[in-house]
């Protein structure tokens, strides 16, 4: 049987049962924490819901206070003076039928797609292309907007998508290890009360189940769910 590591030994004294407040949770997260590479820090929602019916889906978005510590990639489908305003505002990609071709040749390396109203029959012929990937605009999440500029600067500031997964569960990134405890506080609270907000109408029962703290190398450390509000 192959040795553990000094890391896989004390990870493995970790408490699986014990429930931590978010302090606790990032800094034990930081006790393991990588030296090579500024770890994302991640929270994960169990949620009450099954999303295969449709007043039970669970999806949003929302401005992380304190950014997300990451890059954004955003491209924008837009002409005229909403293409220039797209560039100004920082976006990576802009263009209309160009754009489309260039994506149905496989180039998706995208975090947000955005577009204008009037784009919209350029852009529908991308659903198989950009469905899967959670990218396509859509006028609920504020990716269809005529106010493009806006859209661009909120997802370069930290804007972040929700989603429901199959099996009930929200993953969503809050920040890097690297950020202050109080910065990631700001970023943990918004995101779980956008979330609780969102409770859909079909829900029943108990809402938020689990909560749960990891980071990209780090052990996933189960929080006290008295630290969401309104679970």
């Amino acid at each position: 049987m192959a040795k553990l590591t000094k890391k896989q030994k004390t990870l493995a004294e970790l408490d699986a049962e014990k429930l931590y407040n978010v302090e606790e949770a990032l800094s034990t997260l930081r006790q393991y924490a990588s030296k090579k590479f500024d770890e994302t820090v991640e929270v994960a929602m169990n949620l009450g819901v099954d999303p295969r019916h449709a007043d039970q889906m669970v999806r949003g978005m929302v401005s992380l206070p304190s950014g997300t510590g990451k890059d954004v990639k955003v491209a924008v489908f837009a002409r005229g003076d909403n293409a220039d305003k797209a560039l100004a505002a920082g976006a990576d990609k802009v263009g209309a039928e160009d754009l489309m071709e260039d994506m149905q040749n496989g180039n998706l390396d995208y975090d947000r797609v955005i577009a204008t109203p009037d784009m919209m029959g350029v852009v529908g012929r991308l659903g198989k292309v950009l469905g899967p990937k959670g990218l396509m605009p859509n006028p609920k999440l504020g990716t269809v907007t005529p106010n493009v500029e806006q859209a661009v600067k909120d997802a370069k500031a930290g804007q972040v998508e929700f989603r429901v997964e199959k099996q009930g569960i929200i993953h969503s990134g809050i920040g890097k290890l690297s950020f202050k405890d109080e910065d990631l506080l700001k970023n943990f609270k918004a995101l779980t009360d956008a979330v609780v907000k969102a409770k859909p109408a079909g829900a029943k029962g108990k809402y938020v189940r689990k909560v749960t703290l990891t980071s990209s190398m780090g052990p996933g450390l189960k929080l006290d769910l008295a630290e969401v509000e309104g679970a």
